[in-house]
Protein backbone atom coordinates (compact mmCIF):
# COMPACT_ATOMS: atom_id res chain seq x y z
CA UNK A 1 0.00 0.00 0.00
CA UNK A 2 1.75 3.59 -1.31
CA UNK A 3 2.69 5.77 2.17
CA UNK A 4 -0.02 8.41 1.29
CA UNK A 5 -3.04 5.88 1.16
CA UNK A 6 -2.13 4.29 4.39
CA UNK A 7 -1.94 7.23 6.09
CA UNK A 8 -5.38 8.41 4.81
CA UNK A 9 -6.50 5.26 6.26
CA UNK A 10 -4.69 5.22 9.69
CA UNK A 11 -5.87 8.81 9.91
CA UNK A 12 -9.91 7.88 9.22
CA UNK A 13 -9.48 5.19 11.66
CA UNK A 14 -8.24 7.43 14.40
CA UNK A 15 -11.61 10.22 13.56
CA UNK A 16 -13.86 7.53 14.13
CA UNK A 17 -12.27 6.37 17.30
CA UNK A 18 -11.29 10.01 19.02
CA UNK A 19 -10.48 10.72 22.64
CA UNK A 20 -13.66 12.68 23.62
CA UNK A 21 -12.65 12.72 27.36
CA UNK A 22 -11.68 16.03 28.76
CA UNK A 23 -10.24 17.17 31.69
CA UNK A 24 -9.16 20.83 33.70
CA UNK A 25 -5.57 21.44 34.16
CA UNK A 26 -3.38 24.32 35.72
CA UNK A 27 -1.67 26.42 32.99
CA UNK A 28 1.49 25.41 34.15
CA UNK A 29 0.95 21.26 33.83
CA UNK A 30 -0.33 22.09 30.16
CA UNK A 31 2.58 22.29 28.29
CA UNK A 32 2.17 19.78 25.31
CA UNK A 33 -1.63 18.91 25.31
CA UNK A 34 -3.99 19.20 23.28
CA UNK A 35 -6.93 22.00 23.67
CA UNK A 36 -10.25 20.84 24.01
CA UNK A 37 -12.56 23.84 23.69
CA UNK A 38 -11.89 27.16 21.42
CA UNK A 39 -9.77 30.10 23.48
CA UNK A 40 -12.14 32.72 22.99
CA UNK A 41 -11.19 36.49 24.49
CA UNK A 42 -12.79 37.51 27.49
CA UNK A 43 -10.70 40.84 26.96
CA UNK A 44 -8.84 43.34 24.61
CA UNK A 45 -5.04 42.60 24.16
CA UNK A 46 -4.26 45.46 24.94
CA UNK A 47 -7.49 46.37 27.10
CA UNK A 48 -6.40 50.31 26.56
CA UNK A 49 -4.07 52.26 24.37
CA UNK A 50 -0.38 51.74 25.61
CA UNK A 51 2.57 53.09 24.67
CA UNK A 52 5.86 51.07 22.33
CA UNK A 53 8.47 53.68 23.27
CA UNK A 54 9.99 55.23 26.36
CA UNK A 55 9.34 59.21 25.16
CA UNK A 56 6.57 61.59 25.57
CA UNK A 57 2.95 61.54 25.18
CA UNK A 58 1.10 64.74 23.66
CA UNK A 59 -1.44 65.86 21.32
CA UNK A 60 0.42 66.71 18.14
CA UNK A 61 -1.70 69.68 17.22
CA UNK A 62 -0.22 71.40 20.18
CA UNK A 63 2.92 71.20 19.85
CA UNK A 64 3.65 74.69 17.06
CA UNK A 65 7.22 74.76 17.59
CA UNK A 66 7.59 76.04 21.18
CA UNK A 67 8.78 73.78 24.02
CA UNK A 68 6.00 72.00 26.09
CA UNK A 69 5.52 71.59 29.70
CA UNK A 70 6.01 67.89 31.20
CA UNK A 71 2.52 67.36 32.99
CA UNK A 72 2.78 64.38 34.64
CA UNK A 73 5.22 61.15 34.37
CA UNK A 74 3.41 57.85 33.45
CA UNK A 75 4.78 54.35 34.46
CA UNK A 76 3.40 50.93 33.11
CA UNK A 77 1.69 49.92 35.86
CA UNK A 78 -0.17 53.28 36.56
CA UNK A 79 -3.80 55.14 35.71
CA UNK A 80 -2.39 58.17 34.03
CA UNK A 81 -4.50 61.75 34.47
CA UNK A 82 -6.08 63.36 31.44
CA UNK A 83 -3.52 65.20 29.55
CA UNK A 84 -3.70 68.81 30.40
CA UNK A 85 -3.68 70.58 26.79
CA UNK A 86 -0.94 72.09 25.91
CA UNK A 87 1.40 70.04 27.69
CA UNK A 88 3.24 66.18 27.32
CA UNK A 89 3.79 63.40 29.53
CA UNK A 90 6.93 61.66 30.57
CA UNK A 91 5.74 57.89 29.69
CA UNK A 92 7.31 54.88 29.43
CA UNK A 93 6.97 51.52 27.59
CA UNK A 94 3.75 49.98 27.97
CA UNK A 95 2.19 52.37 30.43
CA UNK A 96 -1.40 53.69 29.61
CA UNK A 97 -1.21 56.71 27.17
CA UNK A 98 -3.51 59.58 28.81
CA UNK A 99 -6.68 60.64 27.55
CA UNK A 100 -6.27 63.55 24.87
CA UNK A 101 -2.62 62.83 23.45
CA UNK A 102 -2.98 61.48 20.15
CA UNK A 103 0.91 60.50 19.42
CA UNK A 104 4.21 59.38 21.52
CA UNK A 105 7.60 60.58 20.26
CA UNK A 106 11.03 58.45 21.27
CA UNK A 107 13.20 60.19 23.37
CA UNK A 108 15.82 59.86 21.39
CA UNK A 109 14.09 62.62 19.18
CA UNK A 110 13.34 65.48 21.87
CA UNK A 111 15.65 67.64 23.23
CA UNK A 112 14.94 68.62 27.12
CA UNK A 113 15.50 72.02 28.09
CA UNK A 114 17.62 73.15 31.25
CA UNK A 115 14.18 74.34 32.70
CA UNK A 116 12.86 70.72 31.65
CA UNK A 117 10.15 71.67 29.09
CA UNK A 118 10.49 69.54 26.13
CA UNK A 119 11.27 70.76 22.13
CA UNK A 120 10.00 68.03 19.88
CA UNK A 121 12.47 67.66 16.76
CA UNK A 122 10.89 65.94 14.06
CA UNK A 123 7.16 65.89 12.21
CA UNK A 124 4.30 63.94 14.67
CA UNK A 125 1.86 62.01 13.21
CA UNK A 126 -1.19 60.86 14.86
CA UNK A 127 -1.02 57.46 15.95
CA UNK A 128 2.44 57.10 16.25
CA UNK A 129 4.49 54.78 18.66
CA UNK A 130 0.57 53.93 20.04
CA UNK A 131 -0.34 50.55 20.58
CA UNK A 132 -4.24 50.86 20.27
CA UNK A 133 -6.95 48.78 22.74
CA UNK A 134 -7.50 45.45 21.01
CA UNK A 135 -4.48 45.29 18.69
CA UNK A 136 -3.73 41.82 19.55
CA UNK A 137 -6.99 40.47 20.42
CA UNK A 138 -11.22 41.82 20.73
CA UNK A 139 -13.63 40.17 23.10
CA UNK A 140 -15.16 37.44 21.48
CA UNK A 141 -12.61 36.83 19.03
CA UNK A 142 -11.56 33.52 18.10
CA UNK A 143 -7.89 33.00 19.74
CA UNK A 144 -7.05 29.12 19.75
CA UNK A 145 -8.77 26.58 17.78
CA UNK A 146 -9.71 23.75 20.01
CA UNK A 147 -7.15 20.55 18.54
CA UNK A 148 -4.54 22.94 19.41
CA UNK A 149 -1.12 21.77 20.74
CA UNK A 150 -0.18 24.05 23.65
CA UNK A 151 2.99 24.71 23.41
CA UNK A 152 5.14 27.82 25.00
CA UNK A 153 3.59 30.15 22.44
CA UNK A 154 0.18 29.16 23.39
CA UNK A 155 0.39 28.99 26.67
CA UNK A 156 1.81 33.17 26.78
CA UNK A 157 -1.13 33.34 24.75
CA UNK A 158 -3.45 31.95 27.20
CA UNK A 159 -1.52 33.78 30.01
CA UNK A 160 -1.99 37.24 28.26
CA UNK A 161 -5.77 36.72 28.73
CA UNK A 162 -5.95 35.61 32.48
CA UNK A 163 -6.52 32.12 31.77
CA UNK A 164 -5.21 30.11 34.72
CA UNK A 165 -6.43 27.09 33.25
CA UNK A 166 -7.53 24.70 30.40
CA UNK A 167 -9.38 22.60 29.17
CA UNK A 168 -7.17 19.78 27.70
CA UNK A 169 -8.11 16.31 25.75
CA UNK A 170 -6.93 13.17 28.16
CA UNK A 171 -3.81 11.94 27.51
CA UNK A 172 -3.70 8.83 25.49
CA UNK A 173 -2.85 5.69 26.79
CA UNK A 174 -0.55 3.25 25.18
CA UNK A 175 0.56 0.33 25.64
CA UNK A 176 3.93 -0.24 24.99
CA UNK A 177 5.22 -4.06 23.97
CA UNK A 178 8.19 -5.48 22.55
CA UNK A 179 8.62 -8.71 20.71
CA UNK A 180 11.69 -11.30 20.34
CA UNK A 181 13.27 -14.16 22.22
CA UNK A 182 16.11 -12.33 21.55
CA UNK A 183 15.82 -9.01 23.49
CA UNK A 184 17.10 -8.16 26.27
CA UNK A 185 16.57 -5.00 28.98
CA UNK A 186 19.73 -2.53 28.87
CA UNK A 187 20.96 -3.04 32.51
CA UNK A 188 21.33 -6.93 32.36
CA UNK A 189 23.76 -9.43 30.84
CA UNK A 190 23.22 -10.44 27.18
CA UNK A 191 22.79 -14.06 26.41
CA UNK A 192 24.02 -15.78 23.14
CA UNK A 193 21.73 -14.46 20.15
CA UNK A 194 20.82 -11.48 22.24
CA UNK A 195 20.61 -8.21 21.18
CA UNK A 196 19.46 -4.96 24.12
CA UNK A 197 16.16 -3.77 23.74
CA UNK A 198 16.48 0.19 21.90
CA UNK A 199 13.07 0.38 20.65
CA UNK A 200 11.07 0.51 23.89
CA UNK A 201 13.22 3.10 25.06
CA UNK A 202 12.92 5.04 21.90
CA UNK A 203 8.87 4.99 21.88
CA UNK A 204 8.66 5.21 25.78
CA UNK A 205 10.42 8.52 25.39
CA UNK A 206 8.57 9.75 22.23
CA UNK A 207 5.15 8.98 23.28
CA UNK A 208 5.81 10.85 26.42
CA UNK A 209 6.84 13.95 24.63
CA UNK A 210 3.79 13.56 22.65
CA UNK A 211 1.69 13.85 26.15
CA UNK A 212 1.22 10.14 26.15
CA UNK A 213 0.28 8.12 29.20
CA UNK A 214 2.66 5.18 28.79
CA UNK A 215 2.21 1.58 29.84
CA UNK A 216 5.08 -0.09 29.83
CA UNK A 217 3.73 -3.87 28.81
CA UNK A 218 7.57 -5.18 28.83
CA UNK A 219 8.92 -7.92 26.55
CA UNK A 220 6.72 -10.67 24.83
CA UNK A 221 8.41 -14.30 24.16
CA UNK A 222 8.09 -15.60 20.50
CA UNK A 223 4.90 -17.73 22.06
CA UNK A 224 1.43 -17.22 20.34
CA UNK A 225 -0.87 -18.31 23.69
CA UNK A 226 1.47 -15.54 25.80
CA UNK A 227 1.22 -13.03 22.86
CA UNK A 228 -2.89 -13.75 23.17
CA UNK A 229 -2.93 -13.39 26.81
CA UNK A 230 -1.13 -9.95 26.83
CA UNK A 231 -3.02 -8.60 24.03
CA UNK A 232 -6.68 -10.01 25.83
CA UNK A 233 -5.30 -8.28 29.48
CA UNK A 234 -4.62 -4.60 27.86
CA UNK A 235 -8.37 -3.86 27.39
CA UNK A 236 -8.50 -0.70 29.02
CA UNK A 237 -5.75 1.12 26.64
CA UNK A 238 -6.38 3.16 24.13
CA UNK A 239 -3.84 2.15 21.79
CA UNK A 240 -1.47 -1.16 21.74
CA UNK A 241 1.62 -0.50 20.27
CA UNK A 242 4.41 -3.14 19.14
CA UNK A 243 7.37 -3.66 17.74
CA UNK A 244 8.62 -6.59 15.55
CA UNK A 245 6.53 -9.93 15.28
CA UNK A 246 4.36 -8.44 12.07
CA UNK A 247 5.96 -10.14 9.15
CA UNK A 248 4.93 -13.53 8.28
CA UNK A 249 8.27 -15.39 9.71
CA UNK A 250 7.33 -17.93 11.76
CA UNK A 251 8.37 -15.90 14.95
CA UNK A 252 6.17 -13.64 14.09
CA UNK A 253 3.21 -14.08 16.36
CA UNK A 254 1.75 -10.99 16.86
CA UNK A 255 0.81 -10.71 13.06
CA UNK A 256 -0.81 -14.03 13.36
CA UNK A 257 -2.52 -13.11 16.41
CA UNK A 258 -4.08 -10.30 14.99
CA UNK A 259 -4.95 -12.31 12.09
CA UNK A 260 -6.73 -15.16 14.07
CA UNK A 261 -7.71 -14.01 16.87
CA UNK A 262 -8.64 -9.68 15.59
CA UNK A 263 -9.39 -7.53 12.57
CA UNK A 264 -6.51 -6.85 10.47
CA UNK A 265 -7.32 -3.39 8.50
CA UNK A 266 -3.73 -2.77 6.99
CA UNK A 267 -0.44 -4.73 6.47
CA UNK A 268 2.66 -3.95 4.24
CA UNK A 269 3.93 0.08 3.11
CA UNK A 270 4.88 0.34 -0.08
CA UNK A 271 7.94 2.34 2.24
CA UNK A 272 11.66 1.41 3.34
CA UNK A 273 12.53 1.10 5.86
CA UNK A 274 9.12 -0.19 7.44
CA UNK A 275 7.40 -2.51 4.76
CA UNK A 276 5.90 -5.08 7.03
CA UNK A 277 3.75 -2.33 9.25
CA UNK A 278 0.33 -3.57 10.77
CA UNK A 279 -2.90 -1.79 11.81
CA UNK A 280 -5.66 -3.93 13.41
CA UNK A 281 -7.70 -4.26 16.23
CA UNK A 282 -7.63 -6.69 19.59
CA UNK A 283 -11.07 -7.35 20.63
CA UNK A 284 -11.51 -4.01 19.92
CA UNK A 285 -8.41 -2.60 20.92
CA UNK A 286 -6.50 -0.60 18.13
CA UNK A 287 -2.86 -2.49 17.49
CA UNK A 288 -0.33 -0.67 15.77
CA UNK A 289 2.43 -3.24 14.76
CA UNK A 290 6.21 -1.36 13.72
CA UNK A 291 8.52 -2.83 12.51
CA UNK A 292 11.27 -4.00 14.58
CA UNK A 293 14.50 -2.72 13.13
CA UNK A 294 15.40 0.37 15.33
CA UNK A 295 15.70 2.49 11.81
CA UNK A 296 12.11 1.35 10.28
CA UNK A 297 10.37 1.63 13.82
CA UNK A 298 11.79 5.47 14.34
CA UNK A 299 10.54 6.03 10.66
CA UNK A 300 7.06 4.40 10.47
CA UNK A 301 5.94 5.88 13.79
CA UNK A 302 7.47 9.28 12.90
CA UNK A 303 5.43 9.60 9.80
CA UNK A 304 2.58 7.17 10.94
CA UNK A 305 1.71 6.35 14.19
CA UNK A 306 2.59 9.78 15.24
CA UNK A 307 -0.42 11.24 12.83
CA UNK A 308 -2.52 8.82 13.88
CA UNK A 309 -2.18 9.83 17.54
CA UNK A 310 -2.33 13.34 17.37
CA UNK A 311 -5.40 13.08 15.11
CA UNK A 312 -7.48 10.60 17.89
CA UNK A 313 -6.71 14.14 19.92
CA UNK A 314 -8.42 16.01 17.76
CA UNK A 315 -4.95 17.73 16.05
CA UNK A 316 -5.93 18.88 12.79
CA UNK A 317 -2.30 19.36 11.04
CA UNK A 318 -0.75 16.41 11.70
CA UNK A 319 1.68 16.28 8.48
CA UNK A 320 5.21 17.21 9.64
CA UNK A 321 6.78 20.54 7.59
CA UNK A 322 8.68 19.02 4.99
CA UNK A 323 11.14 21.40 2.43
CA UNK A 324 12.71 21.10 -1.31
CA UNK A 325 16.20 21.24 -0.66
CA UNK A 326 19.37 20.10 -3.34
CA UNK A 327 20.88 16.36 -3.08
CA UNK A 328 24.20 16.07 -2.26
CA UNK A 329 24.45 12.49 -3.36
CA UNK A 330 23.76 10.71 -6.32
CA UNK A 331 20.35 7.72 -5.91
CA UNK A 332 21.39 5.15 -8.96
CA UNK A 333 19.07 2.59 -8.13
CA UNK A 334 14.87 3.16 -8.72
CA UNK A 335 13.12 1.23 -5.83
CA UNK A 336 9.55 0.25 -5.69
CA UNK A 337 9.33 1.20 -2.34
CA UNK A 338 9.27 5.15 -1.49
CA UNK A 339 12.51 5.55 0.82
CA UNK A 340 13.43 8.01 3.58
CA UNK A 341 16.75 8.00 4.13
CA UNK A 342 18.90 9.47 7.37
CA UNK A 343 20.37 12.44 6.67
CA UNK A 344 21.57 16.21 7.45
CA UNK A 345 22.17 19.29 5.53
CA UNK A 346 25.40 20.06 4.71
CA UNK A 347 26.87 23.63 2.88
CA UNK A 348 22.83 23.84 1.67
CA UNK A 349 23.14 20.04 0.82
CA UNK A 350 21.52 17.18 2.08
CA UNK A 351 23.78 14.35 2.46
CA UNK A 352 23.11 10.20 3.93
CA UNK A 353 24.71 8.78 6.58
CA UNK A 354 26.62 6.47 4.85
CA UNK A 355 24.94 3.11 6.35
CA UNK A 356 21.05 2.82 5.60
CA UNK A 357 20.49 -0.62 7.21
CA UNK A 358 17.33 -0.08 8.93
CA UNK A 359 19.03 -1.78 11.82
CA UNK A 360 21.13 1.08 12.34
CA UNK A 361 20.05 3.56 14.68
CA UNK A 362 23.23 5.49 14.47
CA UNK A 363 22.11 6.89 11.57
CA UNK A 364 19.60 8.50 13.13
CA UNK A 365 21.25 9.93 15.69
CA UNK A 366 23.79 11.26 13.20
CA UNK A 367 20.92 12.64 10.52
CA UNK A 368 19.20 16.21 11.16
CA UNK A 369 15.97 14.89 9.26
CA UNK A 370 14.93 11.83 6.80
CA UNK A 371 15.48 12.34 3.15
CA UNK A 372 12.62 11.52 0.94
CA UNK A 373 12.99 9.42 -2.40
CA UNK A 374 10.38 8.56 -4.27
CA UNK A 375 9.07 5.64 -6.06
CA UNK A 376 11.01 4.39 -9.22
CA UNK A 377 13.04 7.63 -8.55
CA UNK A 378 17.06 8.12 -9.59
CA UNK A 379 18.86 11.07 -8.28
CA UNK A 380 21.83 13.00 -9.43
CA UNK A 381 23.59 15.30 -6.98
CA UNK A 382 21.67 18.61 -7.47
CA UNK A 383 18.28 17.67 -8.18
CA UNK A 384 15.67 18.17 -5.50
CA UNK A 385 14.48 15.94 -2.70
CA UNK A 386 12.05 16.84 0.12
CA UNK A 387 13.74 16.57 3.46
CA UNK A 388 11.87 16.15 7.37
CA UNK A 389 13.57 17.34 9.64
CA UNK A 390 13.89 15.28 12.71
CA UNK A 391 12.86 18.50 14.79
CA UNK A 392 9.25 18.32 12.94
CA UNK A 393 8.69 14.28 14.23
CA UNK A 394 10.24 14.49 17.56
CA UNK A 395 7.56 17.07 18.99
Amino acid sequence: MPVEQALAQLLALAESAPIAERETVPLAEAEGRVLADELIATLDLPPWPNSAMDGYALCAADFTGEPLVVSQRIFAGQAPDPLQPGTCARIFTGAPVPAGADCVEMQENVQVQDDQRVVFQQALKIGMNIRPQGQETRVGELVLAAGTRLGPIELGLAATLGRGELSVVRKPRVAVISTGDELVEPGLPLGPGQIYNSNRRLLCSWLQRLGCEVLDAGILPDDLEKTRAALASLNTVDLILSTGGVSVGEADFLGLALREDGELSLWKLAIKPGKPLTFGHFRGVPVLGLPGNPASTLVTFGLLARPYLLRRLGVSEVTPLQFSVEAGFDWRKAGNRREYLRGRMEQGRAVLYPIQSSGVLRSAAWAEGLVEVLEGRTLTAGERVNFIPLSELLG
